[in-house]
């Protein structure tokens, strides 16, 4: 996303002239497959790498559930961060197209590497997947949008449909991947992870074959620019794979080491963007420093929201009750309910802010509201874990859990569809990029404290009801203090935003 900065101070490219399928463009359908197989392979492994990382390298014993919580938000946060880098690549140097197709191909790689039961290997392969999807993830989302002129009436949905592709692959990955883990190559007391892994792997081929194959629908959108010629794509390509040390590098450090490095990084970009809305004058300064104080808060919510993968996990795994007549709901199943709810409540949302009109909640008031429903979806855990505990199985309920995603979902759908849209709207002019890159650090960051506060729920001998419930206890009352403040503080921090909505 960051690439889409110089393209906003100059006049932008004219837009081909594409055939059009059910309405819009004809290659949005092609990036509309790419992004669901890329994914598929993302979310096929989310929900299999902690449990992974405790069978295969800590024996099972709940001992393990803290590093692997810990290892899994600093792969989150830096899937995250390596986006600041892939728009300048693709923008400066190679183009869209070629930096996607690299990006691919070395996710391919990490995916593969990761099913090898060595945890220096396991290691590695995250590191290679980090490093591909710093030239992917933020580049084919911009793709989309340079298939439309600014003007274009089609423009929002054809995101929409770019943005269901997004969450039918997200829905479908951890259902197939959990099939062959628990039935087909496993059993649910041994689940057969490698194959999660290698599915994800080849559905990371998918989505690069299909691109390669798909690419010359896109004409001239996304070449390369002039000059860039085989040599620079083969320096990306040889700078992508030194990045995987590096990725290496910050994966085997502390968290709590890593936390301060992205802090670091964070707070210099803080800067630099607060000191060119100093240069823009008065106005430029308060839409900055509004969108700096939300960032803050961004932070937060995702520092809880990014449970899925980590504590809800063995909460799922341990403490839901899944045993429905001999049938066991899958761990990883769960982690589709957040997709679904999506879908469902996607469109009533548009609706809602629409219908609403002048009475449309400000920026600040929907963060706020986001941080309040991630918050009460804390409380219901709370209070599963306090009331509902079955006294024999020392369980709770399974529609606990469920509802715990979908109340979650409800929060991420007043917060993080706005983000980027608001970060483009109240940053300095030369520098929405770094703002943009402001944005994805911040929820970096809050994914790295996600790991360090799975790893306190989980305790030091692994996941109980008195650990997940002291835990969740502070999660909601975080969630609720920084929600309500929000609310307090939004007509000061809509005031410094000078009229924008």
């Amino acid at each position: 996303m960051s690439a889409a900065a110089p393209n906003s101070a100059s006049t932008p490219a004219p837009v081909p002239a594409f055939n059009d399928l059910l309405g819009h463009p004809r290659p949005l359908w092609m990036l509309f497959m790419t992004e669901f197989w890329e994914r598929f392979a993302f979310y096929g492994i989310r929900w299999a790498l902690t449990l992974y990382i405790v069978s295969q390298f800590f024996g099972g014993e709940g001992a393990g559930e803290a590093p692997a919580n810990r290892l899994y938000g600093a792969y989150l946060a830096l899937v995250y961060a390596s986006a600041l880098f892939g728009g300048f690549v693709a923008d400066r140097l190679i183009g869209y197209q070629r930096s996607i197709l690299i990006g691919a191909a070395v996710m391919s790689l990490g995916l593969f590497l990761i099913a090898i039961p060595n945890e220096q290997v396991f290691r590695i392969g995250l590191a290679t997947v980090i490093a591909g999807n710093g030239l992917f993830k933020p580049n084919i989302s911009t793709m989309v949008g340079q298939l439309y002129g600014l003007n274009d009436s089609r423009r929002d949905s054809g995101f929409t449909i770019f943005y269901m592709g997004i969450n039918a692959g997200a829905f479908i990955a951890p259902i197939l991947t959990g099939i062959l883990a628990d039935k087909v190559f496993g059993s649910e007391a041994m689940p057969a992870y490698k194959y999660v892994f290698i599915a994800s792997g080849v559905g990371m081929l998918v989505s690069l074959v299909w691109f390669w194959i798909g690419r010359r629908q896109l004409g001239s959108v996304g070449v390369a620019p002039a000059g860039a010629g085989l040599g620079r794509t083969l320096a990306v390509l040889v700078g992508t794979l030194v990045a995987v040390p590096v990725a290496y590098g910050l994966l085997t450090i502390d968290a709590g080491i890593l936390g301060w490095i992205l802090g670091a990084l964070f707070v210099a970009l803080c800067v630099s963007i607060l000191v060119e809305g100093i240069r823009e004058g008065k106005v430029a300064r308060d839409r900055a420093l509004a969108m700096l104080v939300i960032f803050v808060f961004n932070v937060l919510f995702f520092m809880f929201f990014e449970q899925a993968g980590s504590s809800f996990n063995f909460l799922a795994q341990n403490i839901v009750e899944r045993d429905f007549g001999g049938w066991t709901f899958p761990v990883g199943w769960f982690q589709s309910v957040n997709s679904i709810a999506i879908l469902t409540l996607g469109p009533v949302f548009v609706w809602l802010w629409v219908a609403l009109g002048k009475n449309n909640p400000s920026i600040p008031r929907k963060f706020g509201l986001g941080l309040i429903f991630n918050g009460l979806a804390f409380a219901l855990l709370m209070y599963a874990l306090s009331s509902l505990v079955d006294p024999e199985t020392l369980k709770v309920p399974f529609w606990t859990l469920f509802m715990v995603y979908v109340i979650q979902t409800v929060g991420e759908l007043c917060l993080s569809p706005i983000g980027l849209s608001m970060t483009t709207k109240l940053a300095p002019v030369k520098v929405v990029g770094l703002a943009m890159g402001g944005w994805f650090l911040s929820t970096a960051i809050g994914n790295n404290l996600s790991g360090i506060f799975a790893a306190v729920v989980s305790g030091e001998s692994g996941m109980t009801v008195e650990s997940a419930l002291k835990g969740y206890t502070f999660g909601f009352w975080s969630l609720l203090g920084a929600g309500v403040l929000l609310f307090l503080i939004a007509p000061l921090v809509q005031k410094l935003m000078h009229g924008v909505k």
